[in-house]
């Protein structure tokens, strides 16, 4: 029998961030120590560093995408909150047994990369169970006409949670090596799943009946509404962006410190992690500022704004050749407040013009779509990485919002898309 629907509180949005925050710091973490884990526990060499922290990655995102879907559909029906609190629990349990996997292989005669690939895909899972329902849960405690202002705290919260990782949490495997560090993420995940069980509150009646996901009814919404195909695409591109850059830089610092004169990896990841946690600072800055664009220059416009800056920052990475040079911190900076807005705005879009009654199953694939961009440029992008060079993902994740950012002005100039409702929502035009 389920519990009654409550009415929403103030207390109950200060959960909401909390809960984001924490899952944020999570799953960044987890990211972020995986190349350092890899590198100095398993010895995983720096010819095939790219292509194997890729790799583990893609392989997630591959697991994820058979649940990613299904899963919306599923909070339609059973309600938002019991995902996310068994989603916090097998993050935690599977990041308890994470440092163990040497143990666990040579008792089970298997090679301890393969139980790490095991036990990532598992955390990677937990994740999945969580933050597509702490979306969709946002945009039931919102309206349309609040939702841009709303949406950008729970944006500020997710920055906060990523800045805080990179600027602080990642500067101690120096200090307390990386196990402990594992272990500190895994406790997170704990609280996390305590916290949405006793706090979060579920608002929308489950209303779905059917026992199949409705193909059709957001077949038939997608290609109804172009903005919605936009959000779509942008979650294709910019879902990546993250773990792009945490990926990617963090691996990039970590195996360049070979070169660099008495710096070691740990130390390598420290200075990356303030890198990254500057981009985190960025975006944390950035989002309030986009909420307040998204509502008086439209939807559609903010997210072209946002595509073209992450595009000039992505592109300009092309132009450091040493990632301890302070340079590195003007494309950082421009790729963060390009970021904040592919974030916040698509998926902004994506819930004005997803009905109430499938608002879930719109979100799930919503997530599937960014699963194929995160396997898509984290596949090609560690191929680049070991080919041609650590700064060529970048380089190659900028063309490609240009790309899209080309797309939102036919969007724009089709002036497609206007919801009557809330017609100052959806100005097409700067």
């Amino acid at each position: 029998m389920k519990d009654p629907i409550l009415e929403l509180q103030s207390h109950h949005h200060n959960a909401l961030y909390l809960v984001v925050a924490i899952v944020m710091i999570f799953l960044t973490m987890i990211l972020a120590l995986q190349p350092l884990y890899l590198s100095q526990v398993l010895g995983l060499a720096r010819e095939n560093a790219g292509f194997v922290n890729a790799n583990i990655q893609v392989i997630t995102e591959l697991v994820d995408l058979l649940f990613v879907g299904y899963l919306g559909y599923i909070s339609d029906r059973i309600g938002r909150i019991p995902l996310i609190v068994y989603g916090f629990l097998l993050a935690g349990v599977t990041a308890l047994v994470a440092p163990f996997d040497k143990e666990i292989g040579a008792v089970l005669g298997l090679n301890a990369l393969v139980i790490f690939y095991v036990v990532r895909v598992l955390m990677s899972l937990g994740g999945t169970l969580i933050w597509p329902q702490v979306a969709t849960l946002t945009g039931d405690y919102t309206k349309p006409e609040d939702r841009p202002l709303l949406l950008a705290n729970v944006g500020f919260m997710m920055a906060f949670g990523v800045t805080l990782v990179y600027a602080v949490f990642m500067q101690l495997p120096e200090l307390i090596g990386v196990t402990i560090t594992m272990w500190l993420a895994a406790l997170f995940a704990l609280t996390g799943a305590w916290l949405a069980k006793k706090w979060l509150v579920e608002t929308a009646q489950p209303k779905m009946v059917d026992q199949s996901f409705p193909f059709r009814e957001v077949w038939l919404l997608v290609k109804k509404e172009q903005g919605l195909r936009l959000s779509f695409l942008s979650a294709f591109t910019s879902r990546n962006d993250m773990v792009i850059v945490g990926l990617f830089l963090m691996t990039w610092f970590i195996y360049f410190a070979d070169l660099v004169e008495q710096t070691t990896h740990e130390q390598a990841a420290s200075r990356a992690g303030l890198v990254i946690g500057l981009l985190g600072l960025v975006v944390l800055i950035s989002i309030p500022i986009w909420g307040r664009v998204t509502k008086h220059v439209g939807r559609i416009p903010a997210v072209a704004i946002g595509l073209l800056i992450s595009g000039i920052g992505f592109a300009t990475m092309g132009l450091i050749l040493n990632p301890f040079s302070w340079w590195i911190l003007v494309p950082i900076v421009i790729i963060g407040i390009g970021q904040a807005g592919c974030v916040l705005v698509p998926q902004t879009l994506a819930l004005d013009l997803a009905p109430e009654e499938i608002r879930g199953s719109v979100l799930g694939v919503f997530n599937t779509v960014g699963c194929f961009g995160v396997i898509f440029f984290l596949q090609v992008g560690g191929i680049l990485f070991d080919w041609l060079g650590p700064t060529m993902p970048f380089i190659f994740t900028g063309v490609v919002n240009f790309a899209l950012f080309g797309y939102s002005l036919i969007v724009m100039n089709k002036g497609q898309n206007r919801r009557p409702a809330v017609p100052d929502e959806y100005n097409l035009s700067f």
